[in-house]
């Protein structure tokens, strides 16, 4: 695929960017030579080969949910939250419906 200036134009257009005619010549030679790598890369071979989400494998450090006991740092407070709302219902927060 060969792309021309405008091919160019009509994709700045398309993204809603203004562009001048002198950077629709500058920018079609570098989107050919783009699309030009991206053929490359249609070229490797890749069966046998599993996709992957990050080069080193990573696990998440996670930590136990617990709900703290201690008044002045955690949880347990809920009768004291729940006084100051406008409306509750079930021990959460209700509040207006928003989407019409």
């Amino acid at each position: 695929m060969s792309v021309d200036t405008a091919t160019v134009k009509k994709v700045a257009s398309l993204a809603r960017i203004a562009i001048s005619d002198a950077d629709a010549e500058r920018l079609a030679p570098e989107l050919n030579n783009i699309l030009g790598w991206i053929e490359q890369l249609g070229e490797v071979g890749t069966s046998g080969v599993e996709p992957m989400t990050a080069v080193i494998a990573n696990t998440l450090r996670l930590r136990d949910d617990v709900i703290d006991a201690d008044p002045l740092t955690g949880g347990g407070r809920r009768p004291e939250l729940m006084a100051n709302a406008p409306q509750a219902e079930h021990g959460f927060f209700t509040v207006p419906k928003v989407i019409e």
